[in-house]
This record gives structure tokens, C-alpha cells and sequence, in this order.
């Protein structure tokens, strides 16, 4: 009979324990970078409206607008929040742009959505009471490296592209 094996440890430098652990970083990192890329439209809607049904939540940080609209709306959005702050004065954009309102208190939201054939743009529409008054609201999306990113939201005939006069 042969003596058990016993177990070796080897020893690693912490140059190499640095690497494993930037290694391990990485893969766990990687699942979610690909589903911000991967994501369908509609999932990345639902991230958006959905928390909006709880009576607690704030609404999202639109002021943060690169984690929502596409790169020349939101360059636009951030240089009118910086210039307003600057003059110490209300913002272009008064009011929660995912909802059209400064108030809510939101009930049963409906999404439709729809992805052009060339699979980069679509188009949703998203339905929803908002303190008894129904409103519906026309998202469009564009894919980005970053995943998908807002174009345009219309709303009863006003653009946010429009109000900040972007083609």
C-alpha cells in the first residue's frame, strides 16, 4: 500500500497573489458588463420605471445623465445643470423627464417595446398612472457600448431632445 499523498502548498509572491486577485476581479466584473451590453430595451426600461411603484423612492438621479441618455442629450443635460448651478438658478429641465412630473405617485405601468431591424435603436412606450392621471410617454433608445441609452423621450407633443434644441 502506498503512503497518502500529502498536499502541496506552494508558495506564491505577492506580485502573483495581486495578479490572481486582479484576475478574479475581472471575471466578476465581466457578467455584469455584459449584460449592460446585452440587455434587451425592454429590461432596461423596466430598471428605470420600475422602482418608481414604490411609495419610498426618490426617483432617478437624471442629473447623472450619462448613465441614462444617449452622449450629446446628455452632454447637453449636464453643461444646463452646470450653468444653472453657476447662475443659481432653476435648470432647463424642471422635473423627473422619465415621468413628466415633479410629484407621483405611480400605478400599473404598461411597456411596449421595439427593435428596429438594424437591432442598434428601438422604440418603447411606456403607460402608467401617475396620481390618478393617466400619462404615456414615447422613449426612444439607441445601443451603445455602455448598453442602451435614451435618444429622446416625448410626451404630449414636447421632446427632450427639443427642449434642449438637438436634432
Amino acid at each position: 500500500m502506498a503512503p497518502p499523498r500529502r498536499s502541496r502548498r506552494i508558495a506564491c509572491p505577492s506580485s502573483r497573489r495581486v495578479h490572481r486577485r486582479a484576475l478574479l476581479a475581472a471575471f466578476i466584473a465581466l457578467p455584469v458588463a455584459v449584460r449592460a451590453q446585452s440587455q434587451p430595451p425592454l429590461a432596461y426600461l423596466q430598471e428605470i420605471y420600475e422602482p418608481y411603484r414604490k411609495a419610498d423612492f426618490k426617483g432617478q438621479p437624471y442629473w447623472e445623465a450619462k448613465r441614462f441618455f444617449a452622449a450629446d442629450l446628455a452632454e447637453a443635460i449636464e453643461r444646463d445643470f452646470a450653468e444653472a448651478k453657476k447662475r443659481n438658478e432653476v435648470p432647463t429641465l424642471d422635473g423627473d423627464p422619465f415621468i413628466d412630473a415633479q410629484d407621483w405617485s405611480i400605478g400599473g405601468v404598461s411597456y411596449a417595446v421595439s427593435v428596429m431591424k438594424s437591432g442598434d435603436h428601438a422604440a418603447g412606450a411606456i403607460a402608467f398612472d401617475n396620481q390618478g392621471k393617466p400619462t404615456l410617454l414615447a422613449l426612444f433608445l439607441v445601443r451603445t457600448p455602455q448598453g442602451w441609452r435614451i435618444e429622446d423621450i416625448v410626451t404630449r407633443g414636447r421632446s427632450l431632445r427639443a427642449l434642449y434644441k438637438l436634432r
